[in-house]
């Protein structure tokens, strides 16, 4: 199984050459794989989780079907995903404590039913 949940760098998903955009966290369901919006947490999991039908390959850069999912690079990179980032990594600093501590993330997660990288349920 391809090993993204424990990757807590923003990533980005590309659904097209004309559709790319920056996601908070990632983790691998049954179905596929579910990701999260950046500011998930200000939001519902029915707004801010999605999920992606089919078989997660890969080790970084990652692939379901079409969806290519890799890790944010930086401004001389990705300089046409700053605009979506720099908002994310400005708050993340200014609001240290508002932002769910790990073990909160994977419980959420473990909700929305996903996987850990060996395939069982999230602790």
């Amino acid at each position: 199984m391809a090993q993204i949940d424990t990757v807590t760098a923003p990533l980005v998903i590309r659904f097209s050459p004309e559709e790319e955009k920056v996601v908070a966290r990632a983790f691998t369901h049954p179905q596929g794989l579910v990701y999260l919006d950046l500011f998930w947490h200000q939001s519902s999991p029915d707004a801010a989780a999605h999920l992606i039908r089919g078989d997660l390959q890969g080790e970084g850069p990652w692939r379901i079907g079409d969806v290519r999912i890799r890790v944010l690079g930086c401004a001389n990179t990705d300089p046409h995903l700053q605009e979506q980032f720099i908002p994310w990594r400005d708050y993340l600093n200014q609001h240290p404590d508002e932002y769910p501590p790990e073990a909160q993330i994977r419980e959420i997660a473990r909700r929305l039913g996903c996987l850990s990288p060996s395939g069982e349920s999230l602790p």
